[in-house]
């Protein structure tokens, strides 16, 4: 990547008294959008075409999706899992899927609570946008809420705008890698982002929109915690509720933790250096590269459920109960008999016979080793989606 344009800082440091003789310099950002305008050079042209053409084979891959429901389900899964890593959380997509199975079965149970919280966040943002809800402040501190309302973090004022300084990296502002603008300029920053969420579509396509408002909220910074999940989710949401995407099937998580340093990167050149240029283009290979990645993964999940069926249809009709329960495995990856019994209908007799015949063809395995409250984990699935999410 080469740099574009210079701008230099985009926005203003403001003197903070911590305490004599301490005192740090907080960032406040200017409006968007940026000054001078973005420049766009025939790199961010192509950037935003590739970003726009995956996007559309994306979505177009959502209609042949024979339950567009199940992707969703457990790609949300895996950027829940995705998004908190880059915060610093310890737990796989492998555990979260079997703590939501056996809430006993994890070590990492403050972790998954989380990842629980982010999930819940993101559904809750997608079920008011889907009743007409703009998305709005109002709206982001609704999910903040949702995003600690339980586990770490749940004593950080959860959807209330901060009242104290906060930082990033170091121990105190002192010596912080980044400071937020103060709690005295902070609303209005928030006001002039949200006049650019709801005005600048006038001006900018979605998806560059989307990298301007990124920045911008990850600049004012304005909960104690969970900002960088909650920013990182507006980008989805973002997207539906300007039709780009007809379901949240494209989150940009992995490509993030696997530019992390890059990323954080980028987010401080433009603050320092106003190289606004420079981070949409990264901010599009993102998107590009995010939803080539989607569609892949969604062919290989179609071809690996066809490839299962096509085995158990083979049995005949003593093969319908194991259809059924495959195809229940296939929302609930790691499952118990139980859950399997709600799902399918079926009695616990005819559900234990039929794990037990996926069982014997490879296909699912029993993932305790216990007589009693056995586990099934329907493994090649599981290790599909897992990818990129291992630490």
């Amino acid at each position: 990547m080469l740099s574009f344009m210079l701008r230099g800082l985009q926005g203003k440091h403001s003197i903070q008294f911590r305490g004599k003789p301490e005192s740090y310099l907080a960032f406040v950002p200017a409006s968007l959008p940026p000054a001078p305008a973005l420049e766009w050079n025939a790199r961010i042209r192509h950037a935003l075409s590739r970003a726009d053409s995956m996007i559309g084979r994306l979505d177009g891959i959502g209609q042949i999706l024979p339950d567009t429901n199940l992707f969703i389900s457990i790609y949300s899964r895996k950027e829940a899992v995705l998004s908190s890593q880059i915060e610093g959380t310890q737990s796989t997509l492998s555990e979260l899927l079997l703590f939501e199975a056996d809430q006993s079965s994890t070590e990492h149970r403050l972790d998954i609570l989380e990842i629980s919280n982010y999930l819940a966040a993101m559904r809750h943002g997608l079920k008011r946008l889907g009743g007409g809800f703009p998305l709005s402040l109002r709206l982001i501190r609704e999910m903040h809420q949702k995003l600690l309302h339980t586990g770490r973090g749940s004593d950080k004022t959860p959807g209330e705008f901060r009242t104290s300084q906060n930082w990033i990296g170091g121990s105190g502002p002192s010596n912080a890698t980044y400071i937020p603008p103060p709690v005295t300029e902070m609303q209005e920053c928030l006001n002039r982002f949200e006049q650019f969420l709801h005005d600048g579509a006038k001006d900018f396509p979605p998806l560059v929109q989307a990298a301007l408002l990124h920045v911008q909220f990850e600049s004012i910074h304005p909960f104690l915690d969970g900002n960088g999940r909650l920013g990182r989710l507006l980008v989805t949401l973002l997207l539906v509720e300007r039709g780009v995407l007809a379901e949240p099937l494209l989150y940009p998580s992995l490509y993030l933790k696997q530019n992390r340093d890059t990323y954080y990167r980028l987010l401080q050149q433009v603050r320092m250096e106003g190289d606004w240029e420079l981070w949409v283009e990264f901010f599009l290979d993102a998107i590009a590269t995010t939803a080539e990645s989607a569609v892949k993964m969604a062919r290989k999940i179609l071809d690996l459920f066809d490839e299962d069926e096509q085995k158990v249809r083979g049995k005949g009709a003593r093969g319908a109960s194991a259809l059924a329960v495959l195809r229940a495995m296939q929302a609930r990856s790691v499952s118990v008999p139980p859950m399997l019994v709600e799902q399918t209908q079926l009695s616990m007799p005819t559900v234990l016979r039929a794990v037990e015949e996926l069982r014997a063809m490879g296909i699912v395995q029993e993932i305790t080793g216990r007589e009693r409250g056995r586990i099934y984990r329907y493994t090649r699935y599981v290790n599909l989606v897992n990818e990129g999410t291992e630490l």
